[in-house]
């Protein structure tokens, strides 16, 4: 143990990073500080600076005052003709009223009174059915037999003409077909080609063979376009270079 401290010189020992250093950071980072836009010093010249306002003190009231100050108060009614007092109207309670009880409507009937003092609506009343005197019974309405009014052999009315409906004959009839000649589905169908100019027709064939040399030629796979030494003194072959350290300081112009 003794012989491992003395090879450290002074204080020093290894230990952890703290924080960053550096030789670690890609960019100058928080080295150069830009100035800022607001405020009145250390302002950033590049950008235009806001008019800046400075607020007074209050002015010291006047040694001279004539004026009795906030300490008598005037009430806003009183004026220089008086005191003035709008219109308004006194609530009061109700008033206690002492009343006696007195019969209201309905006890009284006025029924009876109109009897006396007004002519009466005959009234009638109900009573049973009394037995029928007579013996004698009359035909009714049922009973008679009126002459018919409508159709032929009308009684003493002028009758209205009269229509019949009869089937449909075949002999003499309106769809008789008197020449018996044969319609257009009797007659075989024409081709088109007969009266017309012939269409042009076309047959499949087999497929037929490809003339010319058979030989076998080379395909686009045969080829190798990769090899250019005959064109150029070598093909391009990439290298593969040193991995650069992170703590290597980037170098920065002024210019």
């Amino acid at each position: 143990m003794a012989k491992m401290e003395k090879a450290w010189v002074g204080t020093w020992r290894p230990h952890r990073p703290r924080g960053l250093i550096m030789a670690q950071f890609t960019s100058p980072g928080p080295k150069y500080s830009i100035p800022g836009t607001t405020g009145y010093l250390v302002h950033n010249p590049t950008k235009t600076k806001a008019p800046a306002y400075t607020f007074q003190r209050a002015k010291p009231p006047g040694a001279d005052s004539c004026s009795p100050g906030p300490r008598y108060y005037v009430q806003p009614s009183i004026t220089r003709n008086g005191k003035y007092v709008a219109p308004a109207q006194h609530m009061g309670g109700l008033p206690k009223i002492t009343t006696e009880v007195t019969p209201g409507p309905s006890d009284y009937s006025t029924d009876k009174a109109n009897q006396h003092l007004y002519k009466c609506a005959p009234a009638p009343s109900m009573a049973f059915r009394h037995k029928a005197v007579k013996t004698d019974e009359t035909p009714g309405p049922g009973t008679y037999t009126l002459p018919r009014l409508v159709g032929p052999n009308t009684a003493y009315t002028h009758a209205s003409p009269c229509y019949s409906m009869k089937g449909k004959r075949k002999h003499n009839g309106f769809a008789e077909d008197l020449a018996k000649t044969p319609g257009p589905a009797a007659f075989p169908k024409v081709e088109v080609d007969t009266y017309k100019k012939r269409a042009p027709m076309y047959t499949m064939g087999s497929k037929s063979g490809i003339g010319g040399d058979k030989t076998v030629k080379p395909g686009p796979a045969d080829y190798c376009p990769g090899k250019v030494t005959l064109i150029k003194p070598q093909a391009p072959a990439p290298t593969f270079g040193l991995r650069h350290s992170l703590y290597t300081t980037p170098l920065l112009s002024l210019q």
